[in-house]
């Protein structure tokens, strides 16, 4: 159908509803399909990958791109190796999509790696500019904006909050990756606060399971000890086995989201990261309709959340200060 006869139908008054119904069909099929690619920093089967991903669609769907009319996305997921993780990140870009989402600073390096080109909108960054990945917050610079989630500066906060819901405490291993620049800041924040609290930090290398669980079951023969699990791609692969450890050795354990307190952990403290895949959808929207990531800025998280398990908290021995239970944004019983 030439493009003047479609104009002509659809002003005519004599179209029919079969008529309509073939001019709606062929709109349809006419609207161009974009692409994106999504390279996530955990695998297909976590909760946490399952909710992210349904609040980036939903927002999605809400801002009018819908899968299987005009839009397809292309998904891969991380559990813990690199060289899988590079050869995801080679695969999408070899897709060509219009933007690739990426998940966490473990995705973020292999895909600018690949592609100086495509758009990417990264979520759960804790510092793009150290990093090496944008220039500045206010100006990205390149090929890649998104969300960062906290300062270095939270994992101060993580200590000085397990102080609190544990005061004998003395000795701290700290779980970090040593392999992003998130991991050695984070383990910097907490250095500078430990002689204040009177707490004698230890760090733990996230590698393979069995050298986790070796080396937290040395650190747990001697007693006031406690775990901060800061945040990484690795503290996702292992979040069972970590919450397992702490609850073996009777250790009080904070990390840095939500979840991990859902599933037995005593206390996490870190922003909304399903906001995050909200915010990212509309960051999408607006590369897909013309803007560039070098002129979004990075944004970054405004709200924190305190949640505390008080089941587990009651099995460690804890009694939670009533000043802490004002400040949690929720209390798991």
């Amino acid at each position: 159908m030439r493009r003047r006869e479609f104009i002509k139908l659809v002003g005519g008054s004599a179209a029919t509803p079969l008529v309509l119904w073939q001019l709606t069909a062929y709109a349809q099929q006419a609207e161009r399909v974009r692409r994106i690619g999504m390279l996530f920093a955990f695998s297909a089967n976590e909760p946490q990958s399952k909710a992210r991903l349904a609040a980036f669609r939903h927002e999605l769907q809400q801002l009018g791109w819908i899968e299987g009319r005009n839009l397809q996305i292309d998904a891969r997921w991380y559990a813990g190796n690199a060289d899988d993780n590079r050869k995801n990140a080679a695969e999408l870009v070899a897709l060509a999509p219009d933007v690739i989402v990426a998940s966490g600073s473990a995705t973020v390096g292999p895909l600018l790696q690949a592609t100086r080109t495509i758009p990417i909108v990264f979520t759960v960054v804790p510092d793009p500019v150290g990093a090496g990945y944008i220039e500045s917050l206010a100006r990205p610079g390149g090929n890649a904006t998104g969300f960062t989630t906290f300062e270095y500066g939270i994992a101060a906060k993580w200590l000085e909050l397990l102080k609190q819901i544990a005061p004998r405490l003395t000795r701290a291993a700290v779980l970090r990756d040593p392999s992003i620049s998130a991991g050695t800041g984070q383990w910097g924040a907490i250095q500078s606060v430990a002689p204040s609290l009177g707490v004698e930090v230890r760090p733990v290398n996230m590698g393979d399971a069995r050298e986790i669980e070796r080396t937290i079951e040395t650190f747990a023969r001697s007693s006031n000890g406690g775990l901060i699990l800061t945040g990484s791609a690795l503290a996702l692969v292992h979040r069972d086995l970590i919450i397992t450890l702490a609850d073996r050795y009777k250790l009080p354990a904070i990390y840095f989201e939500r979840y991990f307190v859902a599933a037995g952990g005593l206390m996490s403290y870190g922003p909304d990261f399903l906001n995050q895949y909200r915010q990212a959808a509309g960051y999408v929207d607006r590369v897909l309709r013309g803007e560039k990531p070098a002129d979004l800025p990075v944004q970054a998280s405004t709200k924190y959340e305190l949640v505390i398990n008080l089941k587990t908290a009651k099995a460690l021995g804890l009694t939670v200060p009533t000043s802490m239970l004002a400040q949690a944004d929720e209390v798991i019983e």
